[in-house]
């Protein structure tokens, strides 16, 4: 296969994620859709849909191959490593008011629907099962580091650690893994009716989360800290993801394993950093700003690492 079949399977791999991104864009400035839609559907997708698409994934699939304990930890140990060298940068080149949101910003992808869209998109049924696993470690590093680092620049603003487990054991996708993972495990069954109603209602998922990301994008203003966002959207979208894919090459990671956790790594900045930011007092523009420019670069830095990728024969 040449270079330009390669490029166009990656485009065919790629766009209609980000196409759906910029249609929910354009539907929320043209007025179809409002900031009341978006905090519904967002809701619906977050603790109905989403839960649903995963553990029906995850009770199909294959656990011997989907269930991988040296990913599920290497992805951990990659987002330790992210998140201390993010801090240690920031340190050095961001002021100190700012640290935490800078941080916060540059390490936590959206996962839950950039990565998983992607994964799904690239890897069908093996993207989300493994995908939703992956989500497990996701979910727990990620609010966990976030809140270490925005309560140790907020000043007396603090989380509640005890809120933050709570959340955590709570959180819809962690209980639908948990849930879903005995019955891959036992090879329990549900009823076909059950089943095809469950594909039925999971399907809302993708395209609905997709649209609501371009809405909220929509309603996102660049006007402050634009060097500062800048920053961390380039080591977001680009060096933190080259790092973390070559050290999983290096770890002997190929196929459909690298493929999935690059597109983790290289997902845009979570649109939950500006709640957290937004809760805990921090700077709130950037952000907004670290979202905004993160999800614009995506289509075209995950379009380009898929590329080069596939093109090398890695995933």
């Amino acid at each position: 296969m040449n270079l330009a079949s390669i490029f166009l399977q990656t485009l065919e791999i790629t766009l209609p994620v980000f196409a759906m991104v910029f249609i929910g864009l354009g539907l929320r400035r043209w007025g179809l859709i409002d900031l009341a839609f978006i905090h519904t559907a967002s809701a619906l997708v977050f603790k109905a849909t989403l839960p649903t698409l995963i553990f029906l994934s995850i009770i199909r699939a294959d656990l011997e191959t989907t269930l991988n304990p040296g990913l599920l930890g290497f992805y951990l140990l990659a987002t330790l490593g992210s998140f201390a060298l993010a801090w240690l940068w920031a340190h050095w080149r961001v002021p100190y008011r700012d640290r935490g949101v800078y941080v916060q910003g540059a390490f936590r992808g959206n996962c839950g629907i950039v990565g998983l869209a992607l994964a799904a998109s690239l890897y069908g049924d093996y993207g989300l099962s493994a995908g939703g696993l992956l989500l497990g470690v996701v979910i727990i590093s990620y609010n966990t580091l976030s809140v270490v680092v925005l309560s140790a620049y907020q000043g007396d603003q603090r989380a509640s650690w005890q809120s933050i487990v709570r959340d955590i054991l709570r959180n819809p996708l962690i209980l639908a893994v948990v849930i879903a993972v005995p019955f891959a495990w036992w090879g329990l069954t549900l009823p076909d009716w059950l089943m095809v109603s469950g594909d039925y209602f999971a399907s809302l998922t993708l395209p609905l989360a997709l649209l609501c990301v371009g809405g909220t994008l929509s309603g996102l203003t660049m006007r402050q800290d634009q060097g500062t966002a800048a920053g961390a959207s380039v080591l977001k979208m680009v060096v933190l993801p080259a790092i973390c894919t070559f050290a999983a090459w290096l770890a002997g990671f190929r196929g459909q394993e690298l493929g999935l956790m690059f597109l983790f790594f290289a997902s845009p900045t979570a649109a939950a950093s500006f709640v957290m930011v937004k809760a805990l007092g921090g700077n709130d523009k950037l952000a907004a700003n670290i979202i905004a420019l993160t999800t614009l670069v995506a289509s075209v830095t995950v379009t380009l690492g898929v590329f080069l990728l596939t093109s090398a024969g890695l995933i």
